[in-house]
């Protein structure tokens, strides 16, 4: 299934945003079971949504570092 490029593109940032909002709702909410939930929840969104980023950044750099002409086209 294919999602459109914007949406694709805020992903990350979503999945942060969640993570944050979560662990906000942990600190804030004293409800035993749902605190630890929230908490495990935000912050396994939140560091999927950093790693996403780190990845996707890393591949962008090494793809505008690579030259893209085959090695044919170079003679």
């Amino acid at each position: 299934m294919w999602i459109s490029r914007p949406i694709y593109e805020l992903l990350p940032y979503l999945y942060m945003l969640a993570g944050a909002g979560l662990l906000a709702a942990a600190w804030l909410v004293d409800a035993g079971i749902w605190s630890s939930l929230f908490l495990v929840v935000g912050a396994l969104s939140l560091m999927g949504g950093l790693v996403l980023w780190l990845r996707r950044k890393d591949y962008r750099t090494k793809q505008a570092e690579y030259d893209s002409r085959s090695l044919d086209d170079k003679i």
